[in-house]
């Protein structure tokens, strides 16, 4: 019988374990206790089960629990890492973050590099980055593209980590569902040897406290919790539905000669219309997930196509998930060059200068134009 549990924490998502109530965070059975505390691999029942089973379990864990946690970082003297989905960049960026870091330095890092084509200049990727950041009113000292499946890059980003960090902590922020556990997993197992030491789920938010990891100088790398961003795609969509929506290989870009008057729906997610056109049949091309469904329809059409179609021909969203499925919202934008309308979570499309388009996607979801990137 375990009398004390009040100096152990699960070394998945870092929360204090507890044998009292199974809807708080770090419960775990005395009898799991007891197994975790011989074999030295303590994990709260919410961890094992993600682990073992792929489920993934609520906490009662409040927005305010995880500023909480934020905020320390701002009187701290450390290098802050902001880990973004690169596919996801507005609903990557924890909201007010320029508030939380004070006066340290923020080395950017954008994970899912190896989803983007090979077409997509790197160096042209690093600059949007960095524009859109300074827009929000951060200034990273650099920007790193990685891939925390594949270990792109890692070596270049580890050499950016001890430049810009210069013999202090290191704090690891994200929002939830950018790939920041798996990143972080991937640089103790190339430091230490050791695997998977940190949960990681396509789940949004199991990492439930700070989880300090030991640097050779006597600092710290500290993985904080993934804070919750509710306008992001990954939010609406059931695991199901994620892997139909979410790139989980290299984009293969799709061409499709619209004339104006014609729509596209990706899947029941998004669309897009093409309203005014330069020319009577004009090569669009879209950068979506290869399994995701798009359907060409009529704009005059596209409503009532719609309306019939949504959770049946038109899925993901299915017909189970419509009921909590935000309406879609439209955005119109007057092309005058080149120029990429992206739909955050998912993928872009690309339209030639001179044309009126409009993207719709759930409410809260951004659709923004920039400049062409390919």
């Amino acid at each position: 019988m375990i009398e004390n549990t009040e100096d152990l924490y699960c070394i998945g998502c870092g929360a204090k374990i507890q044998s009292d109530d199974p809807k708080e965070p770090g419960y775990t059975p005395v009898s799991a206790i007891e197994k975790g505390l011989e074999t030295e691999e303590l994990y709260c029942q919410r961890c094992f089960r993600l682990r073992h089973y792929n489920e993934v379990s609520d906490v009662s864990l409040t927005d305010d629990d995880f500023l909480a946690l934020l905020n320390q970082i701002g009187s701290a003297d450390a290098l802050i890492v902001n880990v973004i989905d690169i596919f996801d960049f507005n609903g990557s960026l924890i909201p007010g973050i320029h508030r939380f870091v004070g006066n340290n330095p923020v080395l950017m890092v954008g994970n899912k590099e190896d989803l983007l084509p090979r077409s997509l200049k790197r160096s042209k990727l690093k600059d949007w980055v960095r524009q859109r950041a300074n827009a929000e009113g951060i200034h990273p000292v650099d920007v790193v593209l990685t891939s925390a499946t594949k270990r792109h890059a890692l070596d270049e980003l580890l050499s950016a980590i001890e430049k810009y960090r210069k013999g202090r902590d290191v704090y690891v922020v994200g929002v939830t569902n950018v790939g920041k556990s798996t990143l972080i997993n991937q640089i103790i197992k190339q430091s230490t040897g050791m695997q998977d030491l940190i949960t990681t789920s396509r789940f949004p938010g199991t990492t439930l406290d700070k989880i300090e990891i030991p640097l050779d100088d006597g600092k710290n790398l500290i993985d904080t919790p993934g804070i919750i961003h509710k306008n992001q795609m990954a939010h609406y969509l059931s695991a199901k539905e994620l892997r139909l929506a979410t790139p989980q290989k290299e984009i293969r870009p799709k061409v499709y000669q619209l004339a104006a008057g014609q729509t596209l729906f990706f899947g029941g997610l998004a669309r897009f219309d093409l309203i005014k056109a330069p020319q009577e049949r004009n090569g669009i091309v879209v950068y979506l997930d290869n399994n995701l469904q798009i359907h060409r329809t009529k704009l005059i059409k596209a409503d009532e196509f719609f309306a019939r179609h949504q959770g049946g021909l038109l899925q993901p969203p299915t017909s189970d998930e419509m009921e909590t499925f935000p309406a879609l919202e439209r955005f119109e934008f007057k092309v005058r060059e080149k120029s990429d309308i992206v739909f955050e979570g998912l993928g872009w499309v690309t339209v030639k200068g001179g044309s009126v388009v409009a993207g719709y996607a759930p409410s809260g979801v951004g659709v923004i134009i920039r400049k062409a990137m390919i």
